[in-house]
C-alpha cells in the first residue's frame, strides 16, 4: 500500500499499514551514506576530524528526538503517562546514571573521534542549530515543532530507528570491529529496545486515534514530514563522507600526512577486538 497514492483517506484501523507503507519509502538503510561509509579507505574512516563531524550530526539528530519526546501530546492519562515514562527511562534513566547520549559519545571516543561539541553543550533545539548544517538544523527544528503537535513523528522515528542503528553499526564495524559491541548498540540490539519502542509508539498512537479519529490525517501528515526531514540528515552525513574522502586523500597525496601517522592510525583500528566488551554477542 502506497500511502501517497491512496485515493481515500485511511481509516483509523489502517493506521499501522499506512505507517509501514510510508516509512518503507524512507527506510534509512537505503540511503547511500551507510554504504559509502563502509566503503571508505581506513585512512579516511579513522580521521578524527571526520569522525567528529559524523558524531556532531548524528548526536544532534538523536538529541533532538530524545528532548522532544518529553513534550508528546495526548498522553496525559495516568496509564499513558506510565507508558511514556518507560520510554524516558530507556533513553535517559539507564543503570548508574547513564544515558544513550553519553553511551554514543563514548562509542565515538573509543575509535579516536575528535569531539566537536561536548555532551552538556547539547541543550535547546534552537541553540544546537547554531552548530549544524542547514539540513540537520531543519530536522532539529522540525522535531521540536512536530513532536509537540502530533504522535506521528514519534512513531516515524521509533519505527525506523532499529534500521538505521544496525546500518550505522555495520558500516563502522567494517573499520572498527568493536564498534557494534559498544553499549550504545549492544544493549539496544540484545534487548530489542528499538523494536519495543516501535511497537509501543504504534500501539499508543493507535489507542489515541481510536478515541480521537479526527487526528488521523495530521498524524500521518506529520509522520511524512518527519521521515522526509530525516532523509536530509542522512544526506548531510553522506556529504561529510564524500568531503572527508576528498580532503584526506588529497592530504595524503600532497604529503600532509606522515607515513608514521598513517601507520599509527591503522594500528589503532586493527588493534580493536570485537570481543573486548564482556558478554558481547
Amino acid at each position: 500500500m502506497n500511502w501517497n497514492s491512496m485515493t481515500t483517506v485511511p481509516q483509523t484501523d489502517d493506521f499501522p499499514r499506512a505507517m509501514v507503507a510510508l516509512l518503507d519509502q524512507h527506510r534509512p538503510s537505503r540511503m547511500p551514506f551507510f554504504s559509502r561509509l563502509a566503503a571508505l579507505p581506513l585512512l579516511v574512516a579513522s580521521d578524527p576530524v571526520f569522525l567528529g563531524e559524523v558524531h556532531l550530526i548524528y548526536q544532534a539528530a538523536m538529541h533532538a528526538t530524545r528532548a522532544a519526546v518529553y513534550y508528546l501530546p495526548h498522553l496525559d492519562s495516568p496509564a499513558l503517562r506510565k507508558r511514556k515514562l518507560q520510554i524516558f527511562i530507556d533513553d535517559d534513566g539507564l543503570e548508574g546514571g547513564d544515558t544513550h547520549h553519553y553511551q554514543l559519545t563514548r562509542a565515538f571516543r573509543s575509535i579516536g573521534t575528535r569531539i566537536q561539541l561536548e555532551d552538556e553543550a547539547f541543550g535547546s533545539h534552537d541553540e544546537l542549530c547554531d552548530h549544524l548544517d542547514d539540513e540537520t538544523a531543519h530536522f532539529v527544528r522540525l522535531t521540536k515543532t512536530l513532536y509537540a503537535r502530533s504522535l506521528g513523528p514519534w512513531c516515524a522515528v521509533e519505527m525506523m530507528s532499529a534500521d538505521w542503528m544496525k546500518a550505522l553499526a555495520d558500516a563502522f564495524s567494517v573499520h572498527f570491529p568493536q564498534f557494534s559491541y559498544e553499549p550504545y548498540f549492544e544493549a539496544c540490539f540484545s534487548h530489542h529496545v528499538e523494536e519495543r519502542h516501535a511497537d509501543e509508539s504504534l500501539a499508543v498512537t493507535q489507542m489515541v486515534l481510536r478515541e480521537r479519529p479526527e487526528l488521523l490525517s495530521e498524524t500521518l501528515r506529520d509522520a511524512k514530514m518527519m521521515a522526509e526531514a530525516l532523509d536530509g540528515v542522512w544526506s548531510s552525513l553522506d556529504r561529510v563522507v564524500l568531503d572527508a574522502r576528498r580532503r584526506v586523500l588529497l592530504g595524503a597525496k600532497n604529503g600532509r600526512f606522515s607515513a608514521a601517522g598513517l601507520f599509527q592510525r591503522a594500528q589503532l583500528a586493527a588493534s580493536k577486538s570485537p570481543f573486548r566488551v564482556a558478554g558481547a554477542r
